[in-house]
């Protein structure tokens, strides 16, 4: 006979602060902003929301605006990885959004244009990441990524949009989604 324990798995997902290219409306991706004023700030208050809260781990994409909130939510180890980097926008990097004429659907997967990451792709590093971090006996968890990670988070744990409006998944900068499930952890055998 094998005996079970069932613990609630907690996971916490952050966007990182706001970055001077997020005020001006620019196509962020691999580009390596850091948080301006406004962001330290959140990153503050989002610390303060949640600490009182004992984080069996804390994972963060390594991308600074991310790792910084990150630093400042959470005094100990963080754990960077590559999964939770944002989606590369090609040759979108850093450009004006008012500015791009040809509007690009995000979510198809034949689009190719500007040399962005195909969406598959994307989706199953970020998949990945979430099948390891709940296939492992934690009860508290904090990610820390960025918004396009965020949507792609909601699909995991929600599943997709019914109306198929993939923006409305998207977190605000320092926005906090707590996703909770129950998980069997072996024991031992009598």
């Amino acid at each position: 006979i094998i005996l079970y324990e069932v613990i609630k798995v907690n996971i916490y997902i952050v966007r990182h602060g706001e970055t001077d290219w997020n005020v001006e409306g620019r196509y962020t991706s691999r580009g390596d902003i850091p948080l301006n004023e406004t962001g330290i700030k959140q990153a503050y208050m989002i610390k303060q929301k949640l600490n009182n809260m004992d984080f069996d781990r804390v994972f963060s994409s390594p991308l600074i605006r991310a790792y910084s909130t990150a630093q400042i939510i959470y005094d100990g180890n963080i754990i960077k990885d590559d999964r939770l980097i944002e989606r590369n926008n090609g040759d979108l990097e850093g450009k004006l959004k008012k500015d791009i004429k040809d509007k690009i659907d995000f979510n198809d997967p034949n689009e190719k244009r500007f040399n962005i990451e195909p969406i598959n792709d994307f989706r199953k590093r970020i998949y990945s990441f979430f099948d390891d971090i709940t296939s492992l006996d934690y009860e508290n968890v904090l990610v820390v990524t960025h918004a396009g990670v965020g949507i792609y988070a909601r699909c995991y744990f929600e599943g997709e949009p019914k109306n198929g409006d993939y923006s409305i998944y998207k977190m605000g900068n320092c926005e906090i989604r707590k996703y909770s499930i129950n998980k069997k952890i072996a024991l031992h055998r009598k």
